[in-house]
């Protein structure tokens, strides 16, 4: 009787051994330089709309280029996306100021993970399972964030992928308006292209479920500005309407005194 040998897929990996553990305090941080002035800018923008819309919580947490922690075979990992939302972070004692965030032990993984392309390929799309691990294997296999968002601000580029039921990412379709649901937020997530701060091209924008879009504090800043020229032309309208009101009362006084002297 023959017996059948399974023998290992050549080059397969094993997926590390994982400890959750908070970065250590003497650990040095990678001091990366920013690839393109638009990311610092993009992400900014995107916490100002939520913030401004009241959307934004003490337990959440919402950073950009904050080191999110694994300890990876005795190695602690380091990753830190130029944008990411936790639902639930644990709050920090003592006046601390977080310069790191693990999770499972400082809180629940985020929902969300971005990265914003520059001109050159910097590994947003690498799978590379040992280390120093590819930041797409490092989100998918060990984080299990269920969204990771690739945007690129200068031909608007946007790539959304979903952690499937497998364990893998699945590249998601956007609507006809260039926008993807984002559950954890009840929010829509889309392009659009203008000026912020004198930068111009495309952008990441929230919408909320009735298609209104979030502002920034320039757009709400003048929006308030036209509400007030508005009310301000109401109320010129009506005092208008009101002058000539009383000078018809005057006029018909006047004739009805002349009628009664004849």
């Amino acid at each position: 009787m023959t017996q059948a040998i399974v023998r290992p897929l050549v080059g397969a990996i094993a997926k590390p051994d994982i400890v959750w553990e908070r970065l250590p305090t003497d650990f040095i941080l990678p001091d990366d330089p920013v690839e393109s002035i638009a990311q610092p800018f993009v992400a900014a923008a995107l916490t100002e709309s939520l913030g401004l819309d009241g959307r934004i919580t003490p337990e959440m947490l919402i950073v950009s280029n904050m080191a999110l922690v694994a300890r990876l075979n005795q190695k602690t990992t380091v990753k830190s996306p130029d944008w990411f939302y936790v639902a639930k972070a644990s709050p920090l004692v003592g006046g601390l100021i977080r310069r790191s965030y693990t999770p499972h032990t400082e809180g629940e993984i985020p929902a969300i993970v971005m990265e914003f392309l520059s001109e050159e390929e910097t590994g947003e799309y690498s799978m590379r399972p040992v280390f120093p691990y590819g930041k797409m294997w490092f989100y998918e296999q060990i984080l299990q964030v269920p969204i990771y968002l690739i945007f690129d601000p200068e031909d608007g580029r946007l790539e959304i992928r979903k952690l499937a039921t497998s364990g893998k990412y699945e590249l998601q379709t956007l609507d006809q308006n260039n926008r993807y649901w984002i559950e954890s937020l009840g929010l829509y997530i889309g392009l659009w292209y203008g000026s912020r701060m004198e930068q111009t091209y495309y952008w990441l924008r929230w919408w909320d479920i009735s298609d209104s879009l979030l502002l920034w504090g320039t757009e709400k800043l003048e929006q308030e500005h036209q509400l007030l020229e508005l009310e301000q032309r109401r109320a010129e309208a009506e005092k208008q309407r009101a002058d000539l009101a009383e000078q018809e009362i005057l006029r018909l006084r006047q004739l009805i005194a002349e009628s009664q002297n004849k």
